[in-house]
């Protein structure tokens, strides 16, 4: 522990109570506050974010009351190795959102007062989110993911820089490489390094064009090597954990992988079908006024996760004849293909959740 934010009352203990933790995160060090159930404030500290840090974090928080729960700041990025830690040792770790903008024009900027913040978020139930544990196949997946994402960004801008530099090549050379399929051309291009090695005394613009679409397409060839391996390694999670998601009708490991990571690896946090159609953008928003009584697309929610359930019902659309008719049943009904397909993006995400949260006993 280094340096205190303690208030006149912060070395009052309650080891009898319950308290309540929130943490401000940061890089190198995280900011915790230790509430009483009414508010009060117990103690303010600053930790180091390493594992010793975590485990005295949470010491320190304990000699002060029993400690059930704990309001975190990004339980997805600074605080995601907290959490796990917190999640693991029988706290329940709620998600809390950064104050908004008029709260810290009002009260000031600080991290104790964060701190303090994420504490009563969970006191006053405005922070209901449970954490993501990130300890399980969904973790490494999101990963596997993560890297695949970045490979095919950079194989193509890796392209799209091939095929500019072949714009203002040589006459013939452009000529030679026109009108090849883009396997055949990067391969053919890997190789014209080689070959300019044993042609020798080129001019030094044109030596270098075909040095730079050598390289280019080298790096195409094993950003694409990676992407196979990553695509790989995400579809083995999928049919080692979650094999009964690949048999619904338009889903795939792609798009299995991008709705296990909005729930997670402990979906028991998710309460209903409707928790989890609301992380997907999917749950209608209520939008009425006066007599007016209608319902609006909700903009919020996990886009990545609303795309994937978008791919879901665009395939079903295609080839599910149970789909089929009951587009064609409500578009006898008035309901114009954009309503339409938002319903069926609903069934789909109910039809998701019930796969992948355990089955609650009575």
């Amino acid at each position: 522990m280094t340096d205190t934010f303690a208030g006149p009352r912060a070395g009052r203990r309650r080891p009898n109570g319950e308290v309540v933790l929130g943490v401000d995160t940061h890089r190198d060090a995280h900011v915790a506050a230790v509430l009483s159930p009414v508010g009060e404030l117990l103690g303010t500290e600053v930790f180091p974010a390493t594992a010793a840090g975590y485990r005295d974090l949470l010491k320190w928080a304990r000699r002060l009351g029993r400690v059930r729960r704990a309001g975190v700041e990004g339980t997805g990025s600074f605080g995601a190795a907290l959490s796990r830690y917190l999640l693991a040792q029988g706290v329940e770790v709620l998600d809390v959102n950064r104050p908004d903008r008029t709260d810290r024009r009002r009260r000031g900027k600080t991290d104790p007062l964060d701190a303090q913040n994420a504490a009563r978020s969970v006191l006053s139930c405005r922070a209901r989110a449970r954490a993501k544990s990130g300890d399980g196949p969904v973790e490494v997946a999101r990963l596997y993911k993560l890297a695949k994402a970045s490979a095919v960004k950079a194989r193509t801008q890796a392209i799209n820089q091939l095929k500019a530099v072949l714009v203002s090549a040589d006459p013939n050379l452009r000529e030679e490489l026109a009108g090849l399929k883009n396997a055949e051309l990067f391969r053919i291009c890997a190789r014209l390094a080689d070959d300019q090695a044993e042609a020798g005394g080129e001019e030094a613009v044109l030596q270098a064009t075909r040095v730079t679409l050598s390289l280019l397409a080298q790096r195409i060839e094993q950003l694409t090597q990676q992407i196979q391996e990553l695509q790989h390694r995400m579809a083995r999670v999928v049919e080692c954990h979650f094999p009964h998601l690949l048999t619904v009708v338009g889903i795939g490991p792609d798009t299995a992988v991008t709705l296990l990571i909005t729930v997670g690896d402990n979906p028991e946090r998710l309460g209903s079908d409707a928790s989890f159609a609301a992380l997907c953008g999917v749950s209608p928003v209520e939008r009425s006024s006066g007599s007016r009584q209608y319902r609006r697309l909700n903009r919020g929610g996990d886009r990545q996760a609303n795309a994937a359930l978008h791919r879901i019902v665009q395939t079903r659309l295609r080839v599910d004849p149970r789909t089929q008719d009951y587009f064609e049943r409500r578009t006898k009904e008035g309901k114009t293909r954009r309503e339409i397909v938002r319903s069926l993006k609903r069934y789909a995400a109910r039809e998701v959740f019930h796969l992948v949260r355990p089955t609650q006993s009575p």
